[in-house]
């Protein structure tokens, strides 16, 4: 009696193929902005000429309602609200039953929060004071670290190819780049040039995490469900 193949099952690469030209060209163009902004303002304390086409983020420049809005959106990035994201974001995953997905959620949002961790300490650049180090936004960088990684594992599971691919991965760090950078320059927290160094960071941080993720794991082996 001839032996039944075991059923294929679908890849469980976290960087979908169709994927990995783009995201490496804009993870290479998102790490060469961060350096750049991080070169200009250096050891600065005050806003630069482009952070004060947008508004002045030295003082609070919104009032309740929208202030409240602001905190709200700002606690998803503090750690208890960040820790709520990504367990969430994990047994999603788990229950999906793509463990390797969980292993990108979780080692993305903490890379991405660890480069801001790191650059800030070399730019020194701060507000509010000599103990705030501004540049780039963690809060920012974790937003868009997480969506742009549920992107990348959406895209994979529903197969998109690569215009659909990279605009979901796109449009997702837009949405929760901008709702978060929001936040932070309303609550004064940081310059818009520190949102855009945060949501860089995460652009530069997450493909090659999601890349180094598949190559420990075998990204060509088949795996049983």
């Amino acid at each position: 009696m001839t032996e039944r193949p075991e059923p294929a099952v679908l890849p469980s690469s976290v960087l979908p193929p169709s994927l990995r030209a783009s995201l490496a060209a804009l993870a290479a163009l998102a790490a060469l902005v961060v350096v750049v902004i991080g070169v200009l303002y250096a050891g600065h304390s005050e806003p630069g000429r482009v952070d004060r086409w947008f508004v002045d983020p030295t003082a609070d420049s919104v009032r309740p309602p929208w202030r409240n809005v602001a905190l709200a959106v700002d606690f998803w990035g503090e750690p208890a609200g960040a820790a709520l994201l990504v367990v969430a974001a994990v047994a999603g995953c788990l229950l999906l039953r793509h463990r390797r997905g969980a292993v990108l959620v979780v080692a993305g949002a903490v890379l991405a929060v660890g480069a801001t961790t790191l650059v800030k300490s070399l730019v020194g650049r701060t507000i509010h004071g000599p103990d705030n180090l501004s540049y780039p936004s963690g809060h920012t960088a974790f937003a868009t670290a997480l969506a742009v990684a549920v992107a990348l594992l959406a895209t994979g599971r529903l197969g998109l190819g690569t215009a659909a691919g990279t605009v979901l991965v796109l449009a997702a760090a837009l949405a929760a780049g901008a709702a978060m950078g929001w936040a932070q320059v309303s609550l004064s927290a940081h310059y818009p040039t520190d949102v855009l160094g945060g949501w860089c960071t995460a652009l530069a941080v997450v493909p090659a995490t999601a890349w180094l993720v598949d190559r420990v794991a075998g990204t060509g082996r088949r795996e049983r469900p």
